[in-house]
């Protein structure tokens, strides 16, 4: 097995981790922030650096394996949904904004297993996708560092950074969704063809 790959297991080692961490029964805060969300973030940037970090080795380095290509984006599937429904169950995120994420990677799956079978080739990510993966990671980073509710910014009862920054993870949030939408949307048009044949 080579780098990337042993980068792609570890990041899918390292999910169970996080959702552990919880349940330690970890006591104790730095900044007002309990260290258990502290905990629980850092192993999901270790987490997410390892995914920049396997692909671009995998590239660079001529790497590239049809395990790679299967694991990686199921790795990174398993880290945000993973994610996503602590922070539901934290009360910090509502269940619709994950179960679209779902939906979306549903299709996606399914979009790759038909063009495989027919001898198609996947479509590279479009600025949707890229701008889904770039807000997505970023959202979920400041959500665990949120103690608020989704949305809480707008009932009027935040101030000062505690105001700045749940509007900031509420913001990215429902620009994650919006891109996860469109992102689905062009799959389904892409995959017109392969449905027609």
């Amino acid at each position: 097995m080579n780098l990337p790959n042993k980068l792609t297991v570890f990041r899918i080692i390292l999910v169970p981790i996080m959702v552990i961490i919880p349940f330690i029964g970890i006591e104790g805060d730095l900044w007002g922030i309990p260290i258990s969300y502290l905990l629980i973030d850092l192993v999901f940037v270790l987490a997410s650096i390892t995914d920049k970090l396997d692909g671009y080795i995998a590239r660079s380095k001529n790497q590239v394996t049809a395990f790679g290509k299967f694991l990686d984006p199921l790795a990174d599937k398993i880290l945000v949904l993973a994610a996503m429904l602590m922070l539901v169950e934290m009360n910090k995120l509502p269940a619709w904004i994950p179960i679209i994420v779902l939906a979306r990677e549903f299709l996606v799956s399914g979009y790759r297993l038909i063009a495989v079978e027919q001898g198609g080739k996947v479509i590279a990510a479009s600025k949707w996708g890229k701008l889904k993966t770039v807000t997505q990671m970023i959202a979920i980073i400041l959500a665990f560092l949120d103690l608020h509710a989704f949305g809480e910014c707008f009932s009027g009862n935040l101030q000062g950074g505690d105001f700045v920054l749940n509007t900031v993870v509420t913001l990215m949030m429902i620009v994650q969704t919006i891109a996860t939408i469109f992102s689905g949307i062009d799959y389904m048009r892409d995959i017109k063809s392969y449905v027609k044949d």
